[in-house]
Parts: C-alpha cells; structure tokens; sequence
C-alpha cells in the first residue's frame, strides 16, 4: 500500500512530527511505500536546518533526513507555508535577498501540487495536525 503524509505540527511545539514519524517506521516496516512527507503551516519548521534540541532530547531533523535516506521518502516542504517562516533554499534566498540558506537538506520547497499529487497517487492519506 502507498501512503501521502502531512505533517502540520512543529517538532518542538507539537508530538505530530513524532507520531508521524513513528507512523512511517510502521508502514515501511509492514513493506508499505511512503514516498513523499508533506510539511504544511507550522510543520514546514520540520524542515530548518538551524533547531539544536537539547541534549537529553532526540533530534527530529535527523530522524526525518535518516527515513528519508533508508527510505528513499521525499521531504517536502510547502513553499507558501515555508517563506513565511524563514524557510529558504538557495533560490528563496536569493529571490527574497535574505543573508542565509535554512533549509536542511534533504528538505525540498515544492508547492502544493505536489501535496495533492501525492494524495491522487497514494491508496491512504494520513494528517498529522498541529
């Protein structure tokens, strides 16, 4: 089975990135395909580089670039939803003359189409809300 995820929720103000996260462990693990996170509102924040958790705590960016490496998951970033919280790649930063790049690799600025691409080709879509 395919899945679509979204993820609407920030790694340090909400459990719905971790839950999610979870959620795609269990399906890869049952041998279903998850191949595109959708990162929407204020789960777009999943996507900075620039978070240092404490240390007694897990790392949700590194979680999210090791499932999409083991997994071959595209992380994906709304673009709207992402600018306006001072998620930029190299093409934002320099389109909206910003000093820094805060998007971590491999977290992509895509726009919505591809949330609703995603959910066209998957058999369940599953949200995870802030």
């Amino acid at each position: 089975m395919k899945f679509a995820i979204a993820v609407h929720g920030s790694a340090f103000a909400s459990d719905s990135p971790r839950q999610a996260q979870r959620f795609v462990r269990a399906c890869v693990a049952r041998g279903h395909t998850v191949e595109r996170v959708f990162f929407f509102h204020d789960g777009v924040l999943n996507g900075l580089s620039t978070p240092v958790p404490p240390q007694d705590e897990p790392d949700p960016l590194s979680e999210w670039i090791t499932l999409a490496n083991e997994h071959a998951i595209e992380l994906a970033v709304c673009i709207a939803s992402g600018i306006k919280r001072g998620v930029l790649d190299n093409a934002a930063q320099d389109r909206h003359e910003r000093s820094a790049v805060t998007l971590a690799e491999p977290f992509q600025l895509v726009g919505l189409g591809q949330l609703i691409a995603a959910i066209d080709s998957a058999d369940r879509y599953v949200e995870f809300p802030g």
